[in-house]
This record gives structure tokens, sequence and C-alpha cells, in this order.
């Protein structure tokens, strides 16, 4: 049923123990954790400095940060769904995926040939598109290459593997932009040109380690049917699923907003804002195994309300009169906890409610409810910062992340999946 490079749960149900973890997930999942590696590496290598380069360089106020961060995520959701479907329907999840990783490689190059805003949006925009494409494709691997109670170990591992890249990202960055010796357009030229070449890299290790499912006897009628996936959205299970996925994107106003508010407020010099993001993801690898296996024994759901509660925490403290190194470094230790404990878990979580031949899409749709909600709590945060200062925009957010977790209570209360090992 599985593919051959996993390993089975011991008879005792209990699962591998520390040694073993890796082991237990499986080539395929670690293969697939060191393309997103690479590929995290290429990304935030560009992406760590874009808030600063919007607020202090195009010198956006922010409500208008606001709409390009929930644009620059958001906007391409859609096109998850489309994905989702035509790995699906084609039984195509791999090469779905290398377009996706293809199309984020190619923007690379794109970027220094960019010399305007237009043009630097566009190529942003592609890189977003690729994203989308890959992501729903890439966790439905996941899925179909380790035992049902085994999931929430394989992406705490590749969760793991994936914010390595991203703490690695800026610190390449700063080592390519230090041999250049200066900040010139020709030093981010070389930037981006070894962003590419990492990304293309990335593109190797999936075309030569990784596998899909091979199916002995492929049916031209076994395919899913547009109107099939449609009908997904009629099962409880996924309405659930749907709800929980759109509550936590509301109640995530995103990182850049987390990391300004946090300069403004520790009164921290600029060239600071990269390594906020690198605390974050050195935070979020070591956590996410752990609190994986533990979403694995003790309930999926359950991870995912310590992680609004993370959450809310991060929130209070920057909506609070505290400030100090100690403030910042508690922010960064709940902000990566609350990544570890709800992004891959999430999709454990609903990856067994959909049938094999629908997954790529059911898992398409939960993470295109979660970005497109994001859209609107990043808007909603950056308008409420214009309008009553950040402090009071935390505040607010506090809230939705409250009723967030009840939202996601009652959802998941009723639904239904063997997610435990007992």
């Amino acid at each position: 049923m599985y593919l051959s490079t996993i390993d089975r749960p011991s008879r005792g149900g209990a699962g591998p123990g520390r040694r073993g973890a890796l082991t237990a997930v499986g080539a395929n999942v670690l293969a697939l954790g060191t393309v997103s590696l690479l590929t995290d590496v290429s990304s935030e290598m560009v992406t760590a400095v874009l808030p600063l380069y919007f607020v202090l360089t195009l010198h956006l106020g922010p409500a208008a940060y606001g709409v390009m961060d929930g644009l620059y995520t958001g906007a391409t959701a859609l096109l998850r769904l489309v994905g989702g479907y035509v790995a699906d329907r084609f039984r195509t999840r791999k090469a779905v995926a290398a377009a996706g990783y293809g199309m984020s490689a190619l923007a690379k190059l794109g970027l220094i040939a960019a010399g305007s805003v237009p043009a630097l949006g566009a190529v942003l925009v592609a890189d977003r598109a690729g994203k989308g494409l890959r992501t729903a494709p890439r966790d439905a691997l996941i899925t179909l290459s380790v035992p049902e109670p085994l999931l929430g170990r394989a992406f705490g591992v590749h969760r793991a593997m994936d914010s390595a890249g991203a703490f690695a990202g800026p610190l390449v960055a700063l080592a390519v932009l230090s041999a250049a010796g200066s900040t010139t357009s020709q030093a981010f030229s070389a930037l981006f040109l070894t962003s590419f070449c990492i990304a293309a890299a990335a593109l190797v290790v999936l075309a030569l380690f990784t596998r899909d499912r091979v199916e002995r006897r492929p049916s031209p009628t076994a395919a899913p049917s547009p109107r099939a996936a449609l009908g997904l959205l009629r099962r409880a299970d996924t309405r659930r699923l749907l709800y929980a996925a759109t509550a936590l994107g509301l109640s995530t106003v995103g990182d850049g907003f987390v990391y300004l508010v946090l300069l403004r407020r520790q009164g921290f010099s600029t060239g600071w804002f990269p390594w906020l993001a690198v605390g974050t993801s050195l935070v979020y690898l070591l956590l996410a195994p752990p609190l994986g296996a533990l979403a694995d024994r003790h309930g999926r759901a359950v991870m995912l309300r310590w992680g609004y509660l993370a959450l809310g925490g991060v929130y209070l403290l920057l909506g609070s009169p505290l400030s100090g190194t100690p403030v910042t470094v508690a922010c960064l230790c709940l902000y990566g906890a609350f990544y570890a404990a709800t992004d891959g878990v999430l999709m454990a979580l609903a990856a067994p409610a959909f049938p094999e031949a629908l997954r790529t899409t059911g898992l398409a749709c939960v993470q295109t409810a979660q970005a497109l909600a994001y859209v609107t709590s990043s808007v909603a945060f950056g308008l409420a910062w214009a309008a009553w200062g950040p402090a009071t925009a935390c505040r607010f957010a506090v809230v939705a992340v409250a009723a967030a977790a009840g939202v996601t209570l009652t959802a998941l209360r009723g639904h239904r999946t063997k997610e435990t090992v007992r």
C-alpha cells in the first residue's frame, strides 16, 4: 500500500522512538524536505528584507503595506485549486510540483532584469504563483508516503527541514552581500543569481530523488471528474476543515507586521530585521518534529489549540507596554512555536479526510481557504494600525485569535479521522 521506502510503525502502535524518527518518515519525505530546504534558502535570501523594502524604500504606510502583503500571499491562492485538481486528474503530483518549483526558480532570474516597481511586482507574483502551484501536490506526496498514524511526525520533519532553509536563507544573503563588498546593483544581481542556482539545485533533487505514487493499472474512468471534485464541498468533514483553515488564516496577521512592530516597540535598528525571521525559523525547526509527534499521539486538533495559545501570547506581548530583549526573545519563541503547532499539523489533520484520488484537490481547498482569509486579516490589521496604532491593532488581533480558537474547537469537534496513535 505504501512506498517501499517507508518503514512500518511498531506492533505496539507507539511509533518509532527518537532514533528512528527520520527512518520512520521514509526517504521520500526526506527528499521532499531537502527540496523545500533548498527552495526556502533561495526564497528567504530575497524575501527576508521585503517588508523593509516596501516600508522604507517605497514608503508604504501600514494600510498600503497590509494590502501589498495580503495580495503577495493570497493573490495566487486560486491557483492552488487548479494545481491540486490537475495533479489528481492526471495523477501527476510530482510533475505539477516541479512546474511550481521551476516557476519560482525562474522568478529569481527575473529579479535581475526587473528595473521598475511594476516589474518587481510581476516577478514576485510569479514567485508566489509557483508556491501556490506546488504546495498541495507536495503535501499530497507526503501523505501518500507514510502510514496515516505517522502523518504528524512526517509533516513535522518536513516543516523542520523547510524551516532550516528559512533559517539559512538570510544568513546566505548576508554572506553573499558581504563577499560582494557592497550593496550596489551588481551585488544584488549576484545575490539573485545565487538564489536561482540554489533553486535549480532543488529542482534536480526533486527530479532524481522523489517518487510519485504509481498505480499498477491506471484506468481513465478512475480519474476524478470536476463534479466529483466539487462534491468534496458537500461533505461535512470538508466544511469543518475549511472553517478551521479560514479561522487560522483570519487570526494570522503575517510575519512582516510582527517584525515591524517589534522593531518599532523595541527600538532596534533596521539591520536587525532579517535576524528576527532567523530567530523564528530556528524555533520552528527545533519544535516542528516533536510537536508533530505529540500531535500524532495526543490529537492534531489539540495541538492546533496550543498553537492558538502561542499566537495569542505573541499579540499580547506586542500590544503590551513591555519592552526589552526578553520580550523580543519571548515573541520569537512563541511565534516559532505557533507555526510548529499549526502549519504541518493542519495538513496532517486534513489529509485522512479526503479520498486518495482527490487528496491533492482537498488539501488545495484547505490551503486556499487559509490563504484567502489571510488576505482579509492582513488588510484589516494594516487599516487598524493606520487608524489606532500598532498596540491597539495587536489587541484586536488577540480578540481575533480567541474567536478563531473557538471556531476551530467547534468545527473540529465532529471531525472524524483516526488521528491518534493508541
